[in-house]
């Protein structure tokens, strides 16, 4: 299993961190069952931990007219909002929450060039409020693809999530296929298309990031 960059710092405190508790109780504490039990909860987390920062290689497949998922989750929210941040226009949004089980990488869902990257700080309602879109810690990104559509996508900071990881740089080119960034533990991320666009999900549907299709742009 490849493991993501943004985790390897984590790991090795959660391994530093599980070792010295182990280390401790075997010196106050001769319950042989004891730390058998500590030992085999803490490989157990530490493997949720592994699982967390895993990092699947996924190629999409390539499509001007297609909005992809940027990230793997649940689909949580689909309903025609007012954009006032940047866009200042109706959009469809689309939310998909992550659980700390699903892979937290993100992916560029369009192709075209980087024309807005902003980080808000923020509060850290659970993911699935309705106002962690606009309040939580989170970042906001324009692409300007092709036939003059622009897509906005938000990374939200979530109850547990405390680190959000953006690679999108303004005036950069980008794909479908590469990665667009990375958000610590549970966590959600909005799309916002054009409100004529097809939609090609439903609320509860399982998302894949960078393979599901979420809308096809007219």
């Amino acid at each position: 299993m490849k493991i993501h960059r943004e985790g390897y710092a984590s790991l090795v405190l959660v391994l530093i961190f599980l070792l010295l508790v182990n280390i401790g109780l075997y010196y106050i504490n001769t319950n042989k069952y004891l730390h058998l039990f500590l030992g085999l909860a803490s490989f157990g987390f530490f493997l949720f931990i592994l699982n967390f920062f895993r990092n699947p290689i996924r190629n999409a497949s390539i499509n001007d007219n297609h909005v992809i998922a940027p990230s793997d989750g649940k689909l949580v929210v689909i309903e025609e909002v007012y954009e006032s941040e940047i866009l200042k226009t109706n959009c469809i949004q689309l939310s998909i929450f992550m659980s700390p089980l699903n892979v937290h990488k993100q992916w560029y869902p369009i192709n075209g060039t980087v024309s807005y990257s902003k980080y808000h700080p923020g509060k850290y309602l659970v993911a699935w409020h309705p106002k962690s879109s606009t309040e939580n810690e989170r970042t906001t990104i324009v692409i300007d693809g092709k036939n003059n559509t622009r897509i906005l996508y938000r990374q939200i900071a979530g109850a547990v999530a405390r680190r959000i990881c953006n690679y999108a740089k303004e005036n950069t080119e980008v794909n479908q296929s590469k990665e667009a960034g990375f958000i610590k533990f549970g966590s959600r991320v909005d799309v916002f298309v054009p409100k004529d666009s097809k939609i090609n999900v439903k609320i509860g549907d399982t998302i894949i990031g960078c393979k599901t299709i979420l809308a096809h742009l007219n």
